[in-house]
């Protein structure tokens, strides 16, 4: 298994604890059976929401009018390899890999029913003020949180 943010594979998914389950759709299918390649990111975007509300982090509560920032996607990639098809079961394992001063690097790792890999990515979640759209620090608590956690190595 090689991508770009993996250096060893091994010690790189022993980092995952968490996961979500989901199960193919026929409608998630493309003409030959298999699941459209664009849905892996619709499963990252709920594995990750899952997960932040999991951590009680970085989820304010939807119509909150006080809120001062909110995790946006800035870049998102798979990496496809195993074939998936309608009405399999896959488990989307969700994990921070790295805080930056207002971003986070989140990884995924999609595993069949077999415990086969399927596919793997990675993604980068930016805190912006919702009023000017700017990008905002992650404060020291946030951060101190996740160390707390355990998603980030002390």
């Amino acid at each position: 298994m090689k991508a770009n943010y993996i250096d060893n594979f091994q010690e790189w998914e022993k980092g995952f604890s968490f996961f979500s389950e989901v199960r193919v759709r026929f409608s998630e299918t493309d003409m030959y059976g298999h699941m459209n390649n664009t849905i892996s990111f619709t499963y990252f975007e709920q594995a990750r929401i899952d997960y932040f509300r999991h951590l009680g982090i970085l989820m304010p509560p939807v119509g909150e009018e006080n809120v001062k920032s909110i995790p946006i996607v800035a870049d998102l990639q798979c990496d496809y390899v195993k074939q998936v098809f309608f009405d399999d079961v896959l488990r989307i394992y969700t994990k921070i890999a790295q805080v930056g001063n207002s971003s986070m690097d989140i990884h995924y790792l999609a595993k069949n029913q077999k415990d086969e890999i399927c596919f793997t990515g990675r993604g980068t979640i930016v805190q912006m003020d919702p009023r000017t759209g700017k990008s905002v620090p992650i404060s020291e608590e946030e951060k101190t949180k996740f160390i707390q956690l355990a998603i980030l190595p002390h």
